[in-house]
């Protein structure tokens, strides 16, 4: 099934849940409390003249008064409600997003015709994009709970005069601290850089893993995903709900920059997310198995020195995790 279809779907069900509820509620009330039941039956006859009114005398202030009745009316309703033990609201529409009252669509107040999505779809979006690929079921397996100091070797190394396990201990607290401070708007973006099995990949799911907990929206996927999406769109007509997303989501994620192939195309969008998301304030972090000195020479400068002005690099090192 087609991920638009999906999410239609969802919210048809949804709404149909929700009416199905209401309309048990209004049952029950009107067993209880015949009162209210009198109530909206004036309600719906006041409303009525009021419209029929309005057609035949545009300019009648008639509806105005009908309004203030059926304002009143409303509050004798919760008050009858409110003595029976019933919460005011109880008759209201039931929505589960009172934002976008399920549709996944917000409607611009003043300009009608301008529309966006709704936080709640942006999350249930990338919800079926996690169940669609294998990333939740890595991030159940690759997170903080799971994470081994105790792999990264004790060895110090002279370049670095430190160990890989005493350097990882710092990328931790860096790490930790990005996730404290991710509302905050300072502008804080993280290059992982070093060779391959140094456990970056994992510390990017386990960053992922503790946002997605905070209602983060999270896009993770790496550079060749990314670039075949933007080839698809433009080569092939293909709309992916993804694209979108690269530059809205709160936190993108890029793993292996460097792997996919790179030409005057690859090169141009892969600017183009990281330059539109620094300007607006959206935060990025990307990995990748190039060092600075290979990154500019796969990349233009342009893209390079807009990596590297807002970045900040952190350098990965150490034996393989992989053969240990």
């Amino acid at each position: 099934m087609e991920l638009t279809t999906k999410i239609s779907n969802y919210y048809e069900n949804l709404r149909r849940k929700n009416a199905e509820t209401h309309e048990k509620r209004v049952g029950e009330i009107y067993k209880k409390i015949p009162e209210i039941r009198e109530m909206d039956a004036l309600i719906r006859d006041i409303a009525l003249k009021a419209s029929i009114e309005q057609i035949k005398n545009p300019d009648s202030d008639k509806s105005i008064e009908e309004s203030e009745k059926i304002y009143k009316l409303k509050l004798k309703k919760m008050d009858f409600l409110e003595k029976r033990g019933y919460p005011r609201d109880y008759l209201d529409d039931i929505y589960t997003c009172k934002d976008c009252h399920d549709t996944g669509i917000i409607e611009d107040e003043v300009h009608l015709e301008t529309t966006e999505k709704c936080h709640c779809l942006k999350k249930l979006i990338v919800s079926e994009l996690y169940d669609m690929s294998s990333i939740s079921y890595m991030l159940e397996r690759e997170n903080f709970d799971n994470f081994d100091l105790n792999v990264f070797s004790e060895k110090v190394y002279d370049k670095f005069n430190m160990s890989p396990k005493e350097n990882m201990k710092n990328i931790l607290a860096i790490s930790k601290n990005y996730i404290k401070t991710f509302d905050e708007k300072n502008d804080l973006n993280l290059l992982l850089w070093g060779p391959t099995g140094q456990g970056k990949t994992f510390l990017l799911n386990c960053i992922a893993a503790e946002l997605i907990k905070e209602d983060v929206i999270v896009i993770y996927q790496t550079a060749y995903e990314i670039l075949k999406t933007m080839e698809d769109r433009k080569f092939k007509n293909k709309d992916d709900d993804k694209y979108n997303l690269y530059f809205e989501a709160d936190l993108l994620i890029v793993d292996d920059l460097g792997i996919e192939f790179v030409n005057s195309f690859t090169t141009s969008e892969i600017f183009n997310i990281i330059n539109t998301r620094l300007l607006r304030g959206k935060k990025t972090l990307i990995s990748t198995n190039l060092s600075p000195k290979e990154l500019s020479k796969t990349y233009t400068d342009r893209v390079f020195s807009r990596v590297f002005q807002k970045f900040v690099p952190i350098r990965f090192f150490g034996p393989d995790l992989r053969w240990q």
